[in-house]
């Protein structure tokens, strides 16, 4: 039973490296770290020395996504497993986790060729991240849109030990949509699948302090023309507030604060949740139909590259 400490950084592709940075520097407010270059740069939103790498692509989206774990020994006991199990699992070489600046890491992929990292420890910064003027505090989650949304599930629930939260139903009972937290970290979800006709990557989501926050990332994107593509709102399913709005390739990103914790022991039981707006969001707010309609997943790369 693999067990983790979080999520703990997002790889994306990107069109113009310089450009983005810039985005995710001056509008989200996270931390640069390091000098931006034109293939490549790191962001942090916490302790750690990055939560976010840019890389450079002509198709903009998701590269991979890596979970810390609780310790060495979760590492290896996961390493094994996996290969066991004859998911491949290949370990990380030293030059890359030198860049990456963290201790011991592997990577494999799920179901739908999606390439996952699961690493021990990353460098922590010298001195803590203040950000402003919208107070970041983490990297929250990400959500993805799968074609095989059953055999993802499974794979997410009864391999890696992902908790399921909550559910979502169409009007015959079908499940579409999966909440689910990276156990035993008691956040609502650290990680979400639905059911889509591709595999493409929905959403990035960064927690913020409070909803002061909301308001003045509010003011701010729509005064540099930045699509607000949905909310301010609130989900059932977590409780949470959020905004999404997009980044300069149309990548849908989310602030969010408030969501449900669990505990380690004697949880609530997931819910069914049906598939209306109010579910969605408790306000009834309307979206834009650009939300998530950007997000190439890369796949399909050599074992040795991935």
């Amino acid at each position: 039973m693999i067990r983790y400490k979080k999520l703990g950084y997002i790889a994306i592709n990107v069109t113009d490296v310089k450009r983005s940075a810039i985005f995710y520097r001056d509008m989200v407010c996270l931390d640069q770290v390091g000098e931006i270059t034109e293939d490549m740069a790191f962001f942090s939103s916490s302790s750690d020395y990055h939560n976010l790498i840019l890389n450079k692509s002509h198709e903009p989206g998701l590269k991979r996504i890596a979970f810390e774990l609780e310790s060495t020994k979760e590492l290896e006991r996961a390493f094994e497993m996996l290969e066991r199990e004859g998911y491949n699992p290949i370990e990380v070489d030293k030059e890359e986790r030198a860049l990456l600046k963290i201790d011991k890491a592997f990577r494999f992929r799920d179901p739908n060729g999606v390439t996952f990292e699961f690493y021990n420890k990353m460098m922590q910064r010298a001195e803590p991240y203040e950000p402003s003027p919208v107070k970041v505090l983490k990297l929250d989650h990400v959500v993805l849109r799968v074609p095989n949304f059953q055999e993802t599930l499974h794979f997410f629930n009864e391999v890696l030990n992902f908790k399921i939260s909550d559910t979502r139903h169409k009007p015959d009972g079908e499940m579409y949509f999966a909440f689910m937290r990276c156990f035993p970290n008691p956040y609502h979800h650290s990680f979400g699948i639905s059911q889509g006709d591709d595999l493409r990557l929905f959403h990035i989501a960064f927690k913020v302090k409070d909803i002061d926050d909301i308001g003045i990332a509010r003011n701010r994107l729509t005064k540099s023309d930045v699509p607000v593509v949905f909310g301010p709102g609130r989900h059932m399913a977590s409780g949470s507030i959020f905004m999404y709005y997009l980044d300069p390739d149309g990548l849908t990103l989310e602030y969010t604060l408030g969501m449900e914790e669990f505990p380690e022991e004697n949880p609530r039981e997931p819910r069914m949740l049906d598939n209306t707006l109010r579910t969605t969001d408790l306000w009834e707010g309307p979206s834009d139909p650009r939300i998530g309609k950007v997000g190439h997943v890369e796949v399909n790369r050599s074992e040795a590259n991935v």
